[in-house]
């Protein structure tokens, strides 16, 4: 499996409660309606957790500022993907999230990337 990692910086003008709300509320829902029009078979978000422990950890490795999340997308392969990704209704649903995104998600700030997992305890 192949796995999509996307690291939320949220759209400035939002609380941390605003965009958690919205992503785990709405846009999930979003996702949950073109899951199989996709070819998703896993979704994931990681909220940030606001605890002073997060500064700590920063601090202590001179890391950057922390994300508001972390969203785990995942497909059985390259080939999956663009089957599904390149048909009308996958664009359309491809669109549509990435649409939908733009109204929490500060884009030029979020990295994402396909990884490929190496279980090492688990």
């Amino acid at each position: 499996m192949i796995k999509l990692a996307f690291c939320l910086v949220r759209k400035e003008g939002l609380s941390r409660e605003e965009f958690q709300r919205y992503w785990r509320e709405d846009h999930a829902a979003l996702v949950k309606r073109h899951a199989e029009t996709l070819g998703l078979r896993r979704y994931v978000q990681a909220h940030t957790m606001d605890t002073p422990f997060n500064q700590i950890i920063i601090e202590m490795r001179g890391a950057p500022a922390e994300f508001d999340g972390v969203a785990e997308l995942w497909w059985d392969s390259f080939d999956a993907l663009a089957q599904a990704g390149m048909t009308e209704a996958g664009m359309a649903a491809a669109e549509a999230l990435t649409e939908d995104e733009r109204k929490f998600i500060d884009h030029s700030r979020s990295p994402i990337f396909y990884t490929e997992e190496n279980v090492v305890i688990g």
